[in-house]
This record gives structure tokens, sequence and C-alpha cells, in this order.
């Protein structure tokens, strides 16, 4: 028998960023998280806001600015980031970004 598994060669085509908006998809989910990768057109941004559970970000491809609480901080590709639930926080991209958001449920 074999175990169920989600593989994926290559995360950044799952949401290549368009040329102006924001593109996001969920590429998996079960009762213990969501995970959904973005594609950030340059330029756009993710408005401040909080999510209700605790979430983790690691950046795939481009650079931004993240606001996190009080700090904006930098990301690049192999930036990983811990967030607590109701954490301020915003995303702008500078260039093309592909972004993975993986919301734990439990």
């Amino acid at each position: 028998m074999t175990i169920p598994y989600t593989h994926i060669l290559d995360l950044a085509r799952e949401a290549e960023p368009p040329a102006n908006g924001i593109l996001s998809r969920t590429v998996f989910q079960n009762d213990q998280i969501k995970a959904v990768v973005f594609g950030f057109g340059p330029g756009q941004e993710l408005s401040e806001h909080t999510a209700a559970k605790p979430a983790l970000l690691y950046f795939v491809q481009g650079e931004a600015s993240l606001g996190l609480g009080d700090d904006v901080q930098a990301a690049q590709p192999g930036t990983w980031v811990h967030m607590p639930a109701q954490l301020k926080h915003s995303i702008k991209a500078k260039t093309p970004v592909v972004m993975l958001l993986v919301l734990l449920k439990s």
C-alpha cells in the first residue's frame, strides 16, 4: 500500500507572477494545514492584515518588502518567516514574486 503524498517539482510554475496583479492557488489542504502559492506582479501588494491562525511564509523567487508588526523586513529567494496568529503583516513586491503561504490550522 502506498501512503498518499503531494509532490510539486517546481513550485514557482504553480503561480507564475502576472504582469499586473496577484495570483493565488491552493496547492494542498488537510485538517492541519493549508498551503497557498502566490504570484505577485512587480509593485503589487497585500495591504496590512492579520490572520486568526499562525502561518509560515517561504519566498521562492523575487524580492519584496515584508511588514511584520511594526518592522519592515526584506524578502528574497530563500526567506522563511513564522508569523504568530494576529500579527499585522503586509507584502509589497519589488520584482515578480512567488511566495508559499502555509496556514497552520491546529
